[in-house]
């Protein structure tokens, strides 16, 4: 039985990217996407230096984390069976340079809008990417050490 439903997504990211299928998260299976992510590349842009990391919680349908300036929380809504959206809740901490607002602006816009959680390949990593109406992330796990 398959879990997972394939489709094909076109990604304008950089002259570094590559364009790949991916594969929908359904919701039976967002556990899997338990753990901590780090976000790599928004919307054509390398942004690991805002440090924003993304905690999933599957089965709770909750994400914590730090958009690049606060810490977040949020409840998962799912929409179908891939289209997911929360409105996030943070502290209200300063910014400390243009990259963190970058970062955070569009990390809460993405969450808001709705988005599409695929698993691939980029930047010769492996990865999710929350794609919704207006942006593009691409979330590295964060392996424990």
């Amino acid at each position: 039985m398959l879990k997972k439903k394939i489709f094909i997504s076109t990604f304008l990211i950089s002259s570094l990217s590559t364009n790949v299928s991916a594969e929908a998260i359904t919701i039976d299976d967002l556990s899997d996407l338990n753990g901590n992510w780090h976000l790599r590349a928004m919307d054509g842009h390398e942004v690991r230096k805002a440090r924003a990391i993304l905690d999933v919680h599957g089965e709770q349908m909750i994400v914590n984390g730090f958009d690049g300036c606060n810490s977040i929380y949020g409840v998962l809504t799912a929409h179908n069976k891939i289209t997911f959206s929360a409105t996030l809740t943070s502290t209200r901490m300063a910014c400390r340079q243009s990259i963190h607002r970058y970062v955070s602006k569009r990390l809460h816009e993405t969450v808001q809008e709705g988005f599409t959680i695929t698993e691939g390949k980029r930047y010769g990593v492996e990865g999710i990417t929350l794609k919704s109406k207006n942006h593009d992330l691409f979330f590295k796990r964060m392996e424990m050490k």
